[in-house]
């Protein structure tokens, strides 16, 4: 007994001295947060709460669904919706502060993660990406290696994450790898949204025993439903949530005690939880967490400061070769579309095989450019999926500051190129020589260069897409449908001169990259053949320009480069409208955050006019 009392007075004395060294103290007071709804009106989510979270100790927050537990967190993690208004002080060591990169962490209840990759390497990319350059190599690498122990997934460390229709780790693991991604620059304020939903209990006594090993040093708030025995003996504080509005805030131990006693004897409807609300308001404890919150502003504390991460270059070299390794392992991002394509090349070559010079080739040649430029370059709408993921794991990491939107772009670009110019060379040169085009290897580079150009607009193409359409069906038949009215009006399936002139000719011809593709192409093949036919045992001979002004008209005033070089540029504006969309995303998340905060200041005193009189009023502002 004696020895159990030595061990609890050493861990207290541990804890307290981590508390006065640098713990950050979190404080809500009179929280209130409104939400617009459609008929102009408002509704509170949550209505005057008051609490606090202690460094080294793990403050859980319950309630039924729709209780407001997890805009709770968001409020206190900065993570409001710019639809809300909030209204209270929320204060970090007495002091209103902005929750800066590296100084805290949010992990969601969903898991957003590579699937391809292992959890060794997610974890060590995340740190390449959040650890600042003055770190070596090593040290990041031990980082990350200690943080993947500290969450128990040392036995993991080689097996890849899984998804959809490949196994990988488990439901657990893959909850827990999500918090070790998040903790690898040791904020001191960690936010969890039901980090075990969805999980069995063993799984969920397992995320939530590694989280509570995370503790010392950090203040940790999490939501949580229906917790079992295990874990919630895990738990130091509770805040207990019903309609927006505490039941409970106190130690966890003397809350069910404490809930029992006041409901004794009736049953749980909506006048207990009234009469439980009420009665927690009228409490002793209900006036300890003013107190005690009096306190924690009045004693204040250290102003957290903005960490570092690594640079630009290195996020996007670390990103390029993240998002190469994903595109290699992954089937279907591009290795089922290379089988695709070479099949089709072969069909293709098979179909149109070592074409002549008669009058008849030219349909043949024309037939055959059109086929590469329209279907093979269309097929990159199947690559929409993954870019779909690719947009998820962006979001959530850039919301979370662990880089930039430029160093994403670049890398998600860069990453693409060798597998893009893979399919462009092989299903190219079987198609190419299959059906006997020119001869001549620069007829061949440049073949192969505008279908490589295609394939890349169409990816920056679908990548908008993404970023604006993040629904698979709903992308696909938006990019597919773009797709075909610049087929449609690029010159081949109709001749310039017969387009109608509104919409059609006006302006989707010149916007069409398909355009440039197609008499790029044309100008690549025709130029310089002399096409034969026999008419009454007369010999007919046509020049492939003649063909290229009549046939195809196709604009002769400048050179195949200069429709690659349109192409190219095409490219290069695709991709800064890719960059603009996420940039203008971020911006907005950001903006959703200083609204909060603006209102969170503004509207307080709105609020409060309507309130009854705090006893903390003038002691926890900060502003």
């Amino acid at each position: 007994m004696e020895l159990q009392d030595i061990r609890i007075g050493k861990q207290e004395e541990e804890l307290n001295s981590v508390k006065s060294n640098g713990g950050v103290f979190l404080t809500w007071n009179d929280l209130w947060v409104t939400v617009s709804t459609s008929k102009n009106g408002s509704k509170n989510i949550l209505e005057g709460v008051t609490g606090y979270a202690r460094p080294s100790e793990l403050l859980a927050v319950m309630g039924p669904s729709g209780s407001g537990k997890s805009t709770l967190l968001d409020a206190l993690a900065g993570q409001l919706d710019f639809s809300t208004r909030q209204s209270g002080d929320i204060l970090i060591n007495g002091h209103k502060q902005k929750l800066s990169y590296g100084t805290s962490a949010y992990v969601t209840q969903d898991e957003t993660l590579i699937a391809t990759l292992t959890v060794k390497e997610a974890v060590y990319y995340s740190a390449q990406l959040q650890l600042p350059d003055s770190m070596t190599k090593s040290e990041k690498i031990q980082i990350a290696e200690q943080t993947i122990k500290d969450m128990g997934l040392q036995d993991a460390m080689n097996t890849r994450i899984g998804g959809f229709g490949n196994k990988g780790i488990s439901g657990g693991e893959k909850r827990r790898l999500s918090i070790c991604i998040e903790i690898l620059t040791r904020p001191k304020l960690l936010f969890l949204d039901e980090p075990t939903s969805g999980l069995d209990s063993a799984a969920s006594y397992y995320v939530m025993s590694g989280i509570s090993r995370q503790r010392l040093g950090r203040t940790i708030i999490t939501s949580i439903h229906q917790p079992s025995a295990e874990v919630f003996n895990l738990f130091h504080s509770l805040c207990i949530l019903s309609s927006g509005r505490t039941v409970y805030f106190g130690p966890a131990s003397a809350a069910i005690e404490d809930i029992e006693h006041g409901s004794a004897g009736r049953k749980p409807t909506e006048e207990v939880v009234d009469f439980l609300i009420n009665s927690y308001k009228s409490s002793e404890e209900y006036h300890k967490v003013k107190i005690e919150v009096a306190e924690i502003c009045q004693q204040g504390g250290e102003i957290l400061e903005k960490r570092s991460h690594s640079n630009f270059t290195t996020q996007s070299l670390v990103l390029t070769r993240r998002s190469s390794v994903n595109m290699f392992r992954d089937l279907g991002y591009y290795w089922m579309r290379s089988v695709s394509y070479v099949i089709l090349a072969l069909g293709l070559g098979y179909i149109y095989y070592n074409v002549d010079l008669s009058y008849r080739s030219i349909e043949e040649r024309g037939l055959m450019v059109a086929f590469v430029v329209s279907f093979m370059t269309f097929m990159t709408v199947g690559g929409f999926p993954s870019f779909v993921e690719d947009m998820k794991v962006f979001q959530k990491e850039n919301l979370n500051g662990h880089y930039g939107c430029c160093a994403f772009v670049i890398g998600n670009t860069f990453s693409s190129m060798p597998y893009l110019l893979l399919i462009s060379l092989v299903p190219g040169a079987i198609a190419y020589f299959l059906t006997g085009f020119q001869n001549g290897f620069e007829h061949f580079i440049y073949f192969a260069l505008v279908l490589f150009t295609g394939m890349m607009i169409v990816e920056s193409l679908m990548m908008n897409v993404a970023a604006i359409v993040p629904n698979f069906l709903m992308g696909i038949v938006v990019g597919a449908g773009i797709q075909g009215l610049m087929i449609l009006s690029g010159s081949f399936f109709q001749i310039p001169n017969e387009l109608p002139k509104i919409l059609w000719k006006y302006p989707l011809y010149y916007i069409s990259f398909h355009r440039y593709a197609y008499q790029g192409m044309f100008k690549n093949e025709f130029e310089g053949l002399q096409f034969t036919d026999y008419v009454n045992g007369n010999n007919h001979t046509i020049s492939g320009e003649h063909v290229l002004r009549d046939r195809w008209q196709v604009e002769m005033a400048y050179s195949k480069w200069v429709d690659l070089a349109i192409l190219v540029g095409t490219l290069i504006l695709y991709r800064l409208v890719f960059f603009l969309i996420v940039k203008t995303n971020e911006k907005v998340v950001h903006a959703r955050k200083t609204s909060a905060s603006v209102l969170s200041k503004s509207s307080r005193q709105i609020v409060a006019k309507s309130l009854p009189a705090s006893p903390l009023h003038g002691l926890t502002s900060s502003d």
